[in-house]
């Protein structure tokens, strides 16, 4: 159905739990490709829905989320405040405290 990265993508991001985030590049990278970022986002984009993906969770290496559209970026926000994770003043998550380290 779909091909090793994308299924590796989908593993790693079911298994970030409630209250932590992951990058999008460490997503790739733990899937097995450090510059793979990009179409991490697309798989997130094209399948969350679909494969009931906690898509809220995946950030961008600073610590922000990276959606465009308003409303996409407002829904992520509280859906990341109710988990618990805290913003600081310039809309910025602190990785060190809220990043998951998955197993590599």
């Amino acid at each position: 159905m779909y091909d090793n990265f994308t299924q590796s993508v989908i593993h790693i991001i079911r298994k970030i739990p409630a209250g932590k985030v992951m990058t999008y590049g460490l997503v790739a990278e733990i899937a097995g490709n450090t510059r793979a970022a990009r179409r991490v986002s697309r798989i997130l984009h094209s399948i969350s829905h679909k494969e009931n993906l906690p898509w809220h969770r995946v950030i961008n290496r600073f610590g922000k989320i990276s959606i465009k559209d308003e409303e996409g970026k407002i829904l992520q926000k509280e859906l990341l405040l109710k988990e618990g994770i805290v913003f600081k003043e310039n809309e910025q998550i602190d990785l060190g405290k809220f990043l998951f380290l998955s197993e590599r």
